[in-house]
């Protein structure tokens, strides 16, 4: 892994190139972004695409899904120059929070929570996540945001997959990701 080496043209999506395959097996993603976390560059021009369509939005703050939705989403919030909230998995927020069952990729039931005091009625949040496979992480998010009255300004990750659940959010929802058109077959094929 080269941690300098910057294309001379980088077009939307390049960095998606420093991924790695999953090589331990079915209960893990089939690839892992940490790699492109890593690159300085790749890491920016990420964050960069994944705000591109909210420029000129109202938004008041960057909700990032536990965990790794925390980097692009503390990210995102730093350029914006708003605050981070973190949505968690339950258990580790030690304040009054409310609760949201959700069945993630891997076909666990989990629950995620909120800080009750963090959202407040007419918040526009802008959600973030690593990945939206099944949709179900995202849209526990969604409806734990909503529920508490604030707005969900738009959702990004790094790739949104064409499933019943992702394709739920981008009609609702203004989305971002990163996956040019010509790979998005590819990326809902897991190839």
């Amino acid at each position: 892994m080269d941690l300098c080496h910057v294309p001379a043209t980088r077009e939307k999506g390049w960095y998606l190139a420093l991924m790695a395959p999953n090589v331990k097996g079915p209960n893990y993603a089939w690839l892992d972004p940490s790699r492109l976390y890593c690159h300085p560059q790749g890491l920016q021009d990420c964050v960069a695409d994944l705000l591109q369509p909210f420029q000129g939005d109202a938004i008041d703050m960057v909700a990032g899904i536990d965990a790794m939705g925390f980097i692009l989403g503390a990210a995102a919030a730093a350029t914006l120059r708003k605050g981070f909230l973190a949505i968690r998995k339950a258990g580790h927020l030690c304040v009054q929070t409310e609760a949201q069952p959700y069945t993630d990729y891997s076909g666990r039931q989990k629950l995620m929570e909120l800080r009750t005091d963090a959202v407040s009625p007419g918040l526009r949040v802008l959600l973030v996540d690593q990945w939206v496979e099944t949709g179900g992480t995202m849209r526990a998010a969604i409806e734990l945001v909503e529920r508490l009255g604030g707005v969900v300004a738009g959702v990004a990750a790094i790739c949104m997959e064409n499933s019943e659940g992702g394709r739920w959010i981008q009609e609702r929802y203004k989305c971002s990701h990163c996956v040019p058109p010509r790979l998005q077959p590819r990326f809902d094929q897991h190839q």
